[in-house]
């Protein structure tokens, strides 16, 4: 207790003495027994009351011995497998050392992607994460004296490069190398790039990275199959110094599906690892070919300059039909190109607007408005006007799609009888220029509606744009991309599904396979409370099943982790409702830890440089025993804590002085002093 609290503790006593002297003895003359008494109650509970006000405190100090922390941390990836009975029997003679155990305080953790605090040990995990281990390490035991054991071989597929992170730690590592540390030659293949998706009749490319670890000169092979057809062999020539290549591939894809692509590197003929001399990906090939129909009732040269142009792109095809034309005809076309339409179209705009599609009207001296009027389209056209020539202007704020590199200045004027146009919502892409007078009137616009996507172009001859574009350019190019944009925007209208599914068509290993879905009510919100199940069945019949979906933030998924390396196809459908989403994918078998044959000890060497720790070997474990047991540096350490404890009850304080004022009132009251 603090000497200035025992001085008011003191001074408290005679302030209540003096204060109980003044109201008993130096007012009043009386004594006796009965006032002694008295004024002893009331001095108890004055004193109490100064008492509660100084509150009075003492300092109490404990003292413990606190061990230093000793971490075990065993790699328990499938790239240690071989190395597991090493392994263990490290653990066990740290773990169950009876002398280490006095002087730390020891846990075992287990770690491949994520640290766990586990002596379990599989050896079959797919991925290592060191970094994510060793900093959650650093954040356990930031402000506690200890040292982490690392026993791994020091090959990390994920995360970051620990041996840069290793800076930050402020743990000592010392690291226990298992595995085999003798350097072999080895020639891998580190990574293959490419694209997800191809086009039917395109070209695809394929990007692999070839290291060679070795210092002679050498030669290999790089094969690539095409779904078990070789289809790409060349000759790389690698040494110590230089020891990488990327070569660039461009293959054809020349039918729909998805294509499994095995890339292979001819091993040495004193290659020990010869896993990583081969990657497997796959490449889905799609046909995204849009059919186009330029329907007219007329023969004109326009016609035959958009087919061409449209066909500059091998993903569209053009027929040219009569507006006669059978509906089972009409059910393959994707995008409709309406060219001066007549009384002849009404049946063909009626099959337009049922089936939703794409429409690109071009009017001219031949077209019928009382037809266009008719079919209550979002823009109606006076007639009745004679045609004139009419020059076309950039709307440069035109948002639909960009065509700022269409050069349209010295383009040749088209013929028109437009009159004054009425347009809902339209946006213009061209504005009508009559006479060198810019006219407030679209030369086309855009629509964007539940019936569809629409473009309009009020004027014909536009062949000698296509010509004019060649006479500027010596190609078509110009022209040609400028159709090409309109036909890729009117190609791109589709209608809104309630049920959606994500998912990739191929897997790197099934830890990553996911399958994720969205399903939304009538007004297109999503619905949470729905059922989802997924039917999965391999294409081998061997593996069949039927797993519901889990609800997530705004998506459901599965997880499909547990899969074997095959292909599959899946449906899946909303319960009690008919609606269903299929596909299908494909698992390979990937197992990125058995790209390792040797033991990164430049790796470990420098992370335990960094942080002041030592590299062992799986053999002299021993020596590391010694050196945590003599290291003064994990000395036990003896730590206080100071507890600050109130001197007082104030319940039983207050009680008292409660007790000794209600005495006094009693007996002054008994006795005929009040």
């Amino acid at each position: 207790m603090q000497t200035i609290t025992v001085l008011l503790i003191i001074l408290a006593a005679i302030a209540a003495l003096l204060l109980v002297l003044f109201q008993y003895y130096f007012k009043s003359k009386k004594g006796g027994k009965l006032y002694v008494f008295l004024s002893f109650l009331r001095f108890i509970a004055y004193f109490g009351i100064l008492i509660l006000i100084i509150n009075p405190k003492f300092s109490k100090n404990s003292y413990a011995i606190e061990k230093a922390k000793l971490a075990l941390v065993v790699d328990n990836s499938s790239s240690v497998f071989n190395s597991k009975e090493s392994i263990v029997t490290v653990l066990k003679a740290l773990s169950n050392n009876s002398k280490l155990a006095d002087k730390f305080d020891i846990k075992t953790y287990s770690f491949a992607s994520n640290l766990s605090e586990s002596d379990s040990l599989s050896f079959r995990k797919k991925h290592t994460n060191i970094t994510k281990a060793l900093s959650s390490l650093n954040d356990v035991y930031r402000n506690v004296p200890g040292a982490v054991v690392l026993i791994s071989d020091g090959n990390q597929t994920i995360g970051q490069d620990y041996g840069f992170y290793s800076q930050q730690l402020k743990l000592p590592v010392y690291p226990v190398s298992v595995g085999d540390t003798t350097q072999y030659e080895d020639l891998r293949i580190d990574q293959v790039n490419s694209n997800r998706y191809a086009f039917l009749k395109n070209k695809f490319p394929l990007e692999v990275n070839l290291t060679y670890v070795g210092d002679a000169a050498i030669t290999t092979t790089l094969q690539v199959d095409l779904n078990n057809k070789s289809v790409y062999r060349k000759n790389i020539k690698l040494s110590g110094t230089d020891n990488a290549k990327t070569i660039n591939i461009l293959l054809d894809a020349e039918s729909v599906g998805v294509k499994d692509i095995a890339i292979t590197a001819t091993p040495l003929s004193n290659e020990k690892n010869t896993i990583n001399n081969v990657k497997k990906t796959a490449i889905e090939v799609i046909d995204e070919k849009t059919n186009i129909a330029i329907i007219s009732s007329i023969e004109h040269p326009d016609i035959g300059a958009l087919k061409k142009s449209i066909e500059s792109n091998e993903q569209r095809t053009v027929n040219i039909l009569k507006p006669t034309v059978g509906t089972k005809v009409l059910d393959d076309i994707d995008v409709f190109i309406m060219y001066q339409p007549n009384q002849s179209f009404a049946t063909i705009f009626d099959f337009v607007k049922q089936k939703k599609a794409s429409v690109l009207t071009i009017t001219g001296a031949n077209t019928n408005w009382n037809v266009i009027n008719n079919t209550k389209r979002k823009y109606r056209v006076e007639n009745g006007y004679p045609t004139q020539e009419i020059f076309g202007v950039l709307n440069p704020s035109f948002t639909k799609f960009d065509i700022s590199d269409f050069d349209i200045e010295s383009f040749p004027p088209l013929e028109s009888n437009v009159g004054q146009i009425g347009v809902d919502n339209g946006e213009t892409l061209l504005n009508m220029q009559i006479l060198g007078q810019n006219q407030n009137k679209p030369l086309m616009f855009a629509l964007d509606n539940e019936n569809g996507k629409e473009l309009v172009l009020f004027g014909e001859h536009i062949w000698k744009w296509r010509m004019q574009s060649y006479r500027n350019n010596q190609n078509f190019e110009n022209f040609d991309k400028f159709i090409g944009k309109l036909m890729l925007y009117l190609a791109s209208n589709k209608n809104k599904s309630r049920l959606n599914v994500e998912f990739q068509t191929i897997y790197e290993g099934s830890s990553d396979a996911k399958i994720r879905a969205s399903y939304f009510d009538e007004a297109f919100i999503f619905d949470s409370n729905a059922t989802l199940l997924l039917k999965l069945k391999s294409k081998d019949a061997s593996i069949e099943q039927e797993i519901p979906m889990l609800l997530k933030n705004g998506y459901y998924e599965v997880d499909l982790s547990n899969l074997l390396p095959l292909e599959y196809n899946f449906t899946v459908t909303v319960k009690d409702e008919n609606r269903s989403q299929s596909g299908n994918f494909s698992i390979l078998d990937f197992d990125v830890e058995k790209q390792f044959l040797n033991t990164n000890v430049n790796k470990l060497s420098q992370l335990a440089k960094n942080t002041k720790g030592k590299v062992y070997f799986s053999d002299s474990y021993d020596e590391l025993l010694q050196e945590l047991l003599i290291n003064e540096q994990f000395k036990p350490t003896q730590r206080s804590t100071k507890n600050v404890v109130s001197l007082i009850d104030f319940r039983t304080l207050l009680a008292l002085i409660i007790a000794t004022l209600s005495g006094e009132w009693f007996l002054r009251k008994y006795n005929g002093l009040i």
